[in-house]
């Protein structure tokens, strides 16, 4: 194998990192935490809803 793979697979580990690391950042700003709080909350709020999906009884 040529020194040229080892040098790609290396920029591209460092790449992907800064990636991962980029990301954890964004979504860890206080600035999502409301947008997050509020998509915590929809499993909480199908209450009313049939159970076996069918539309008919409880219609809002």
């Amino acid at each position: 194998m040529s020194p040229f793979w080892g040098q790609l697979a290396g920029v591209m580990i460092v790449l992907m990192l800064l990636s991962f690391i980029g990301i954890w950042i964004w979504a860890w700003r206080r600035y999502h935490q409301p947008v997050f709080d509020r998509m915590a909350q929809l499993p909480m709020q199908d209450e009313g809803l049939p159970v076996d999906g069918a539309a008919g009884e409880k219609a809002r």
